[in-house]
């Protein structure tokens, strides 16, 4: 390696990305118009600004600044380009990518993130994504080969399911190896060879998704998914691997504001604590002085791992909403929003990966060459001697049964290398299907979005000289009352500063007060359940039986479990071990059925 190659590779480690966060507003609803609600929010694109008009007059307004922001007029294939498609560029050279999509429930998150995927105009980023990906497959040189892979999960009520999974009711585990970081266990992955397979992998998932109504929204996705793609590229047997989460969130509210009880209820509880834990890990990462980042406690941050603060180049898109009546849940979300554009993370391209399947599949595509050019050698072979001894039946009928098992190798020898063959995809093919329209409106979105940036930098540039221009004539004073106007004017900006910081702390307060409530929720709730289950613990299960269930259960920090020592779970039984086996007497060495003839609790089963 080259002194400079060097210097490039530790510039490369040592880069940092900090998450990009933009910002979208939805438009008014029809039952905000008809309810005639005041829209308290502006957008400033150009600026990059969303101001907040506060409910209190005699309060400022409160201002953010983000590295892009989205009115209620934006179009999807806008939002895709100037926000998503620098991800999926990087994802597509080697790079880790997430997308996520954060914000109070019925502010649009699903739509950013799906839109309508009937309607071109309408598809939301993960479609548009599905377009890019296959798009750029396309253009590809022939001498590149790829393998594009997708899976599909959701984090509900803190346990991981597989969407694409046979058995909704499996709960799947987080697992981490040294080698390959945080991945779930089990989980299915599904090899795609065009945009519309990856659609209707994506339909099939959705279907098993958790929703339900609210009063916030009519169909409320009371879950968080995260909808993976990973890319293998190769050329010259050099492997780049990139992996894409696509991640929608369940939304944050009060949940008095939900109107949720019961079932509701419940899940509220588990998405609030999850996004909670999420908010704790984003303050964590921005502090600096914080010795630890709290991954651990939710499913989501801990799959979010390396998207936060880890090997990936990370959007997040906060959705508002605009009306009066979300001021607080709007003010929150952009404070949230606002802290985590000073996450840094340090994303590295991955160069021939250990998890990568393109260089397997390769090479078992060599050896089944290999070994079908093998059979038929062979297969010519026979056929010779069977025509020497055509004359001898027994030796005949030998002869033609070897031929016709080494004929059935050959086929499935062959139909084994025409899977593989066609799992890989080569440059240059034209994979898009029914999605070659979305990449063509795609393309043309691309470059009008060029020509109004240049426009929108000359702006920017013209509306810097005028303020320099104004803060110069502030300078320059003709005589005393000019110069005590000036100061003047000056003194009622610092005024300016000072409400605003004052209602900031305001806020702040209020914010950690709603959190308070929310835990608060959670652990009555919590006290609720941990009751009723201590009050069927102790009716049913004698005190020397609790106490050696409590002496021989361990915490299991992988999947946030109980775990009984001793005791092997067969399917829904529990099967006796051999006493003689454990060390101490008193060990827990009783199946579930020891249990109920123990203490005679009569047993039923469905």
């Amino acid at each position: 390696m080259s002194e400079d190659s060097a210097v490039d590779g530790d510039a490369e480690e040592n880069r940092k990305d900090n998450v990009q966060v933009c910002v979208r507003c939805r438009p008014m609803s029809e039952s905000e118009i008809v309810g005639n609600y005041k829209n308290i929010i502006t957008v400033d694109h150009i600026g990059g600004t969303v101001t907040v008009n506060s409910l209190n007059p005699s309060e400022p307004p409160k201002s953010f600044t983000f590295d892009l922001v989205f009115g209620p007029d934006s179009k999807q294939v806008d939002v895709y380009n100037r926000a998503a498609r620098p991800i999926i560029d990087n994802v597509l050279q080697g790079y880790n990518g997430t997308i996520f999509a954060y914000g109070q429930t019925g502010t649009g998150k699903t739509f950013t993130m799906e839109g309508d995927r009937n309607v071109p105009e309408l598809k939301g980023i993960i479609p548009n994504s599905f377009a890019h990906i296959f798009g750029h497959i396309a253009k590809a040189a022939d001498r590149m080969k790829f393998l594009v892979r997708t899976s599909y999960l959701e984090i509900y009520n803190e346990e991981v399911r597989d969407l694409l999974g046979k058995d909704q009711s499996v709960q799947l585990e987080v697992k981490e190896r040294p080698d390959i970081g945080v991945y779930v266990k089990d989980l299915s992955s599904c090899v795609v060879n065009n945009a519309d397979e990856l659609d209707r992998i994506m339909t099939l998932g959705n279907r098993n998704r958790a929703v339900g109504a609210t009063n916030m929204n009519a169909h409320s996705s009371r879950s968080h998914a995260i909808f993976s793609i990973t890319i293998e590229c190769s050329e010259q047997d050099h492997v780049l691997m990139g992996k894409l989460h696509l991640v929608d969130l369940a939304g944050s509210e009060r949940q008095s504001k939900t109107g949720a009880s019961g079932q509701r209820l419940k899940e509220a509880s588990k998405i609030n604590l999850s996004l909670s834990t999420l908010g704790n890990v984003i303050s964590a990462l921005v502090d600096g002085k914080s010795t630890h980042v709290p991954y651990r406690n939710s499913k989501l941050t801990r799959l979010l791992q390396d998207s936060l603060g880890g090997n990936s180049k990370t959007l997040m898109v906060a959705n508002v909403g605009p009306a009066q009546y979300n001021y607080e849940e709007t003010v929150s979300t952009l404070r949230y929003a606002n802290r985590a554009k000073n996450i840094q993370n340090n994303a590295r391209i991955n160069e021939d990966p250990k998890d990568a399947l393109l260089k397997k599949f390769q090479k078992e595509i060599e050896d089944l060459k290999r070994l079908l050019a093998e059979t038929d050698a062979e297969s010519g072979g026979s056929g010779a001697e069977e025509a020497e001894d055509e004359a001898t039946p027994n030796v005949q009928a030998s002869g033609q049964n070897a031929g016709s098992q080494k004929f059935q190798k050959s086929t499935e020898l062959q139909e084994k290398l025409a899977y593989l063959q066609k799992r890989i995809i080569v440059g240059g093919e034209n994979l898009l299907d029914k999605a070659e329209e979305q990449e063509v409106l795609l393309e043309e979105s691309q470059r009008e979005l060029e020509k109004r940036k240049e426009i929108e930098e000359a702006l920017r540039e013209a509306l810097r000289i005028k303020q320099a221009e104004r803060l110069d004539i502030e300078e320059r004073y003709s005589d005393l009352q000019e110069e005590a106007a000036g100061k003047s004017r000056k003194l009622k900006k610092v005024w300016s500063l000072r409400q605003a910081a004052e209602a900031e702390m305001a806020d702040m307060r209020r914010d950690h007060e709603r959190e308070m409530e929310g835990y608060i929720d959670s652990v009555r709730q919590l006290s609720r359940e941990l009751k009723l289950n201590m009050l069927i613990i102790d009716t049913f299960i004698p005190e020397q039986f609790q106490q050696l269930i409590e002496k021989n259960s361990t915490w299991n920090e992988d999947i946030g479990e109980w775990q009984l020592k001793c005791v092997a779970y067969t399917a829904n039984n529990l099967s006796k071990l051999d006493t003689a086996a454990t060390s101490e007497p008193d060990e827990l060495v009783y199946s579930r059925d020891d249990l109920y003839h123990s203490y005679g609790v009569a047993k039923t089963r469905k």
